[in-house]
């Protein structure tokens, strides 16, 4: 299913992606050195219930997981990169982490992934890492508008990854996103310009550079969601909602302050 959201319903994306982007910053902030995982799921908990919003994430059962979720966030170390299920795990100084936070307030849905490192050291290959996931994001904003084609966005972000040397997989990416939060159209992170859907305004793409260091092959943990590198190498995952318009993208995921 594609959706195309009226003004009113564009309205409440906003209000919904700046509620998912401030959660983000400032679970950011309380996650340091000896933070433990489950106490990031009970901060986002609170925060989501607070705002009046409910979670994508409690009960979502997709063929790929292994029953409902149970959790607010996703928490990705080092090695994890998708779907990262919530454990009792310390993070420790250098320590890469990835939070994942889809809600839904108003009826529309919204979803962002933030890496970045925790504590004072920061090994420069996953400084490198996280920042190509970030430009990737950027890549890829800047090709979406009116006009454009799913192609054309997929191709943008695969470009910048590709020539970081980074290997890219296919089975997970960006999706389209509005009352639920997993929609059509499928956005690959790379991709053929000039193929693929046709955006319009009103459309909502949530859009997900991710990228493993050394190999393109997932794994999926012992909990039946958590999906890690093969190679145990280290992976980054950068994440926004974007809402097409007249003019081109609206990042609604930035956080207000």
């Amino acid at each position: 299913m594609i959706e195309i959201l009226n003004p009113t319903l564009l309205a409440r994306a906003k209000t919904t992606g700046a509620l998912v982007g401030d959660i983000l910053q400032t679970l950011k902030s309380r996650a340091t050195v000896g933070t433990n995982l489950l106490d990031i799921d009970r901060w986002a908990e609170k925060m989501i219930v607070e705002a009046g919003a409910t979670s994508c994430y409690v009960d979502y059962a997709p063929s790929f997981g292994r029953g409902p979720f149970g959790h607010y966030i996703c928490t990705a170390v080092n090695d994890a990169v998708l779907h990262g299920l919530p454990h009792d795990y310390t993070l420790a100084d250098g320590d890469l982490l990835t939070l994942d936070l889809a809600v839904s307030k108003g009826g529309v849905a919204a979803d962002a992934a933030i890496s970045f490192i925790v504590g004072v050291t920061k090994p420069p290959e996953s400084v490198a890492m996280i920042d190509t996931t970030e430009r990737a994001l950027a890549a890829g904003i800047a090709a979406a508008g009116p006009g454009a084609r799913i192609g054309d966005l997929a191709h943008a972000i695969g470009t910048v990854l590709s020539e970081a040397g980074y290997p890219i997989n296919t089975e997970f990416g960006g999706h389209g996103i509005g009352s639920t939060m997993h929609q059509d159209p499928h956005v690959p992170n790379t991709g053929v310009p000039g193929r693929g859907y046709k955006l319009r305004p009103g459309l909502l793409l949530a859009l997900e550079p991710w990228v493993m260091a050394d190999t393109a092959q997932l794994v999926t943990d012992d909990d039946g969601w958590t999906l890690r590198s093969a190679t145990g190498c280290r992976t980054a995952h950068s994440e926004h909602t974007i809402a097409i318009t007249d003019d081109g993208a609206e990042i609604l995921t930035l956080p207000k302050a």
